[in-house]
C-alpha cells in the first residue's frame, strides 16, 4: 500500500482440479475470478452505456491500445484524466499492448528487432510501436493493467516460426519492464516512437500523477509445448509479476490444441499469480479455459456476434433474424437474467433486426455480454461448492443441444 492505493494482488479462494475461483485486487478495485473482460476498443463495449455493462455483472473491461493511440490519440485521452476519467468506467481496467493488431495488418507492416513499421488503416500514416513507444502508451491511458508488446504468430505456425516470436517476445519484455519500471517510478513519458504525428511527444503530453499500474508478460510458442514452456520460464526469470497471461491461442489452431497447450502450462504457473487468456470468449472455449486453470479472458465476440443477431443461449446459438422468430414471445433464454431477456421476446427482437432498428443490436450485445459474465459467476460458484467438473459436464451438454445455428 502506497499513499492509501491499494497495492495489486491475487488471493486464491478454492480449487477443483485445474479450476480455481480467487480475488485479483487493482487500484480501481477488485475482481472476482474467473471473470470475463468486455472489449472497451475505443474505450467503450461498442453500442453499450457503461452503465448497462456494469449492470451485465463486469468488474473489469479492456481498452485497445493500437486503436486509441489512432484516435483519439493517447495524449487527447492524458489530457482528458486518462482512460476511467475520459470514458466514465469506474472499475479496473486492461489495456493490450498492440501487438496483435499491428501483427494482424498483413502487408501493412515491418517487423524488426526495433518493433514494427505499420501503416494506420485510418489515415495511411506510417508509425512506429515499439516495446517502449507501447509502455508509454499504456502509462498516458493509465488502466490499472498494462501488457508487454509481443510478437503474435500464426496458429498453425511452424516450430521455427514459433519459437522466433517467442525469442523476440521475451526480448521485448526486457525492454518492456525495463521502461514501464521507469515510468511507475516517476520517469518522465519519453521519446516515443509511436506515432508519426507528434501526439506522443513529450511536449505533448500534460504532467502525469504517480502511475498506479502493473505489468503483465505475455507466454507466446505457438502449438509448440517446449517453447511455451521455454517461453514461461524465460518469462518468470524477469520478474517478478503480479500475473501472467497466455496470448497467440484461438489464432487459428484447432481447439484441441489449445486445450493441449493450457493443460501442459497448467504445472508450471505459478499458483499464487491470475492467468490471464488473451483473446478468448466464446461460451464454451470459458468454460473448458476455466476447467484448465484460466481466470481472466476477453472477447470480441459478444458484441461483433450480437450486432449480426446472432445471440447465446443455455441451449445453444440462436439467429434472431430467423422468420421461425417472428411470432416468437419467449425471450432469447428463459434462463437468462440480463435486461434483454427480462423485458422482451424474440418476435420484437426479430422486428428490430427487420427494421434495422440499432435497438436490436443493442440488446442482442447485452445479452452475450451478461451471458458469458455469468458463466463465469456459475463457474465461480460451481468451484466453491467443490462441484465444478458436474456442472462444466452439464452446461456444455445443454449448450451443444439445440441451438438453431
Amino acid at each position: 500500500m502506497t499513499g492509501g492505493i491499494p497495492s495489486f494482488g491475487f488471493q486464491l479462494h478454492g480449487s477443483q482440479g485445474l479450476a480455481r475461483a480467487g480475488t485479483l485486487t487493482l487500484p480501481h478495485g477488485t475482481v472476482e475470478t474467473p471473470a470475463f473482460m468486455p472489449v472497451g476498443t475505443y474505450g467503450t463495449v461498442r453500442g453499450l452505456h457503461p452503465e448497462e455493462v456494469e449492470g451485465t455483472g463486469a468488474q473489469i473491461i479492456l481498452g485497445n491500445t493500437y486503436h486509441l493511440h489512432l484516435r483519439p490519440g493517447e495524449a487527447v485521452v492524458a489530457a482528458m484524466g486518462g482512460l476511467h476519467r475520459f470514458s466514465t468506467w469506474p472499475k479496473p481496467m486492461l489495456t493490450d499492448s498492440g501487438g496483435f493488431q499491428v501483427f494482424s495488418l498483413a502487408g501493412l507492416r515491418t517487423i524488426a528487432e526495433e518493433g514494427v513499421e505499420f501503416t494506420s488503416h485510418i489515415d495511411g500514416s506510417v508509425r512506429t510501436l515499439t516495446p517502449e513507444s507501447s509502455m508509454e502508451i499504456q502509462a498516458a491511458l493509465g488502466a490499472d493493467v498494462a501488457m508487454a508488446f509481443d510478437h503474435v504468430v500464426p496458429g498453425q505456425a511452424s516450430w521455427e516460426l514459433a519459437e522466433e516470436g517467442m525469442e523476440r517476445t521475451l526480448r521485448w519484455l526486457t525492454r518492456c519492464k525495463v521502461r514501464h519500471d521507469e515510468l511507475v517510478d516517476g520517469g518522465d513519458s519519453g521519446d516515443s516512437e509511436a506515432g508519426g504525428n507528434g501526439q506522443t511527444s513529450p511536449s505533448s503530453r500534460p504532467p502525469r500523477p504517480h502511475l498506479h499500474q502493473t505489468l503483465w508478460p505475455i507466454i507466446q510458442g505457438g502449438s509448440h509445448d517446449d517453447l511455451r514452456l521455454r517461453s514461461l520460464e524465460g518469462t518468470l526469470s524477469r520478474g517478478p509479476w503480479t500475473g501472467i497471461a497466455i496470448g497467440g491461442l484461438s489464432v487459428g489452431e484447432p481447439k484441441p490444441v489449445m486445450h493441449r497447450v493450457l493443460e501442459s502450462l497448467s504445472a508450471a504457473l505459478p499458483p499464487d499469480r491470475p492467468r490471464y487468456l488473451m483473446g478468448v470468449g466464446f461460451p464454451e472455449d470459458l468454460v473448458e479455459g476455466i476447467a484448465r486453470g484460466m481466470d481472466l479472458f476477453d472477447c470480441v465476440a459478444a458484441t461483433r456476434n450480437g450486432r449480426h443477431g446472432s445471440a447465446w443461449t443455455s441451449r445453444g446459438r440462436v439467429n434472431i433474424r430467423k422468420a421461425e422468430h417472428r411470432t416468437a414471445e419467449q425471450p432469447l433464454d428463459a434462463h437468462c437474467d440480463c435486461a434483454t431477456c427480462a423485458r422482451f421476446s424474440r418476435g420484437y427482437l426479430r422486428h428490430l433486426f427487420v427494421a434495422e432498428e440499432m435497438l436490436g443490436l443493442r440488446l442482442v450485445s447485452l445479452h452475450n455480454v451478461r451471458f458469458l459474465i455469468r458463466i463465469t459467476q456459475q463457474a465461480r460458484a460451481a468451484i466453491l461448492a467443490g462441484e465444478f467438473d458436474r456442472w462444466s459436464r452439464d452446461w456444455l451438454r445443454s449448450y451443444h443441444g439445440q441451438g438453431d445455428e
